[in-house]
């Protein structure tokens, strides 16, 4: 090779050199670029996923008297029905061992019973069994 064509080659190789240095500046701006406008996109979603949520927690707020009414509605009506059982479950008739017990003093078990022969009958238990039965026969309703 002569030397007009090393000083050629030379020259050429030098702007190569110079164009990839360009290529890789300008491939690094367009780097930094990108990663500035995915920074920006993300924030944009971020911004439109917060909206977003917030507009169905305010919608949710609305909406909350409403459910609350509806709520004690049900909860009305459920307390409304165990009362209804409750009291359809209620014990209506005494104990065999109660009605055994004022059947032997000859005390007849009716609807209501008098006082006077009630704590007569019972004298003969402890103050413990009193208050079980006069307990027992007020829940059947045969006393106050």
């Amino acid at each position: 090779m002569d030397a007009e064509t090393s000083q050629q080659l030379l020259a050429t190789a030098e702007r190569l050199a110079s164009a990839a240095e360009t290529l890789d500046r300008v491939l690094e701006k367009l780097d930094s670029q990108q990663a500035a406008l995915n920074a920006k996109v993300d924030r944009i979603a971020a911004a439109v996923e917060e909206r977003t949520a917030d507009a169905f927690e305010a919608a949710d707020e609305a909406n909350w008297p409403r459910k609350l009414r509806e709520r004690i509605a049900e909860l009305e009506k459920a307390n409304n029905d165990l009362k209804g059982q409750a009291a359809r479950l209620t014990r209506k008739t005494l104990s065999p061992l109660i009605t055994a017990l004022l059947s032997k003093s000859s005390v007849e078990v009716g609807d209501r019973l008098d006082p006077g022969a009630l704590d007569k009958t019972l004298q003969s238990l402890s103050v413990e069994q009193r208050v079980a039965v006069k307990a027992e026969m007020a829940r059947a309703g045969m006393i106050e």
